[in-house]
């Protein structure tokens, strides 16, 4: 979720009722230099708690002296990610790559819970590719060396995001006796009755939802509200589209200044508005737009237009 899970996108995602965040990922090497765009992502708010600061890296002592740092800002949990797929993270020997090399990301796991009062756990992925889908044994060892909770998504490295994501050996982890922290489920879940159906097939303790919730932070709100009532919320007003647009838009502007703020949302537009009919022209002149006050003149004429459509 880099560029994406910062905290104006949190702010929203809060708003709906999700239960648990975690920052963009950081790079190790970035927090140990300092570097702005590392240092400004361990901002965390009260509201968005309980937080979780995500770091990843493949040198240990870095890796060490980051997970020291990133406690200083106080979050609630560290997280490692040993998942990322994409190429300029995994050639490094970060993230995913460790799955290649399970011996070091259990000494890099052991090493970053002695670094930390607060609880660490990891995110990763099955394995690296079909061959090697060694999460099982990754499970035991890690659980051996302190972590207190375990997300898997259902692909191997070599899947990046293709095909579907695989839960079998998410569930036989999550119900396996040897196994005591809990362990989240992730890839896949776009809908409430997919959420439950990945709940009660396969015996998670909590569901991890990324891609799905870009654009649609109300997924949120939806899965909690058919967990607790076997029903299905109406999807969100065309006016709740836009109210939460605005809302991430002025949190954009507050957190990142005007020129990144107007620039970084314009990745949003699209999938704030996806399916809506002859909408092009607007997310157009949305993502063309340069200042302020420009964007809000075009989000209150939609709002003007809009109101109380239903979609």
């Amino acid at each position: 979720m880099e560029d994406v899970s910062d905290p104006p996108f949190r702010a929203v995602c809060k708003e709906q009722g999700v239960d648990m965040m975690y920052t963009e990922f950081i790079s190790s090497e970035g927090l140990i230099r300092d570097a702005a765009k590392s240092t400004q992502k361990l901002d965390i708010f009260g509201y968005e708690r309980p937080m979780g600061i995500q770091i990843f890296g493949s040198d240990i002592d870095v890796m060490k002296e980051a997970t020291e740092i990133a406690t200083e800002a106080k979050p609630d949990l560290i997280d490692i990610n040993y998942g990322c797929p994409v190429k300029a993270v995994a050639c490094k020997g970060a993230g995913a790559a460790l799955l290649q090399d399970v011996p070091k990301m259990v000494e890099m796991t052991a090493e970053i819970v002695k670094s930390t009062h607060l609880p660490v756990t990891v995110k990763t992925r099955l394995g690296w590719d079909n061959k090697s889908k060694f999460i099982k044994d990754v499970a035991y060892r890690l659980q051996d060396v302190g972590i207190q909770a375990l997300s898997i998504h259902g692909r191997t490295r070599v899947q990046m995001y293709k095909g579907e994501a695989d839960w079998t050996l998410i569930g036989e982890i999550a119900q396996d006796p040897k196994i005591h922290i809990p362990i989240f489920g992730n890839g896949d879940v776009n809908s409430p009755q997919k959420a439950k159906q990945m709940r009660d097939e396969y015996g998670v303790q909590g569901i991890m939802i990324g891609r799905a919730s870009i654009g649609h932070p109300w997924i949120f709100r939806e899965i909690k509200h058919y967990f607790k009532t076997g029903e299905l919320l109406p999807g969100p007003t065309m006016a709740e589209r836009i109210d939460t647009c605005e809302q991430h838009f002025e949190e954009s502007l507050k957190w990142k200044g005007e020129r990144l703020g107007i620039f970084e949302m314009r990745r949003h537009y699209a999938n704030y508005f996806k399916g809506i009919a002859n909408f092009k022209p607007n997310r157009m002149r949305l993502v063309t737009a340069n200042e302020p006050d420009e964007v809000r003149e075009i989000i209150s004429e939609l709002r003007a237009y809009y109101t109380d459509v239903l979609v």
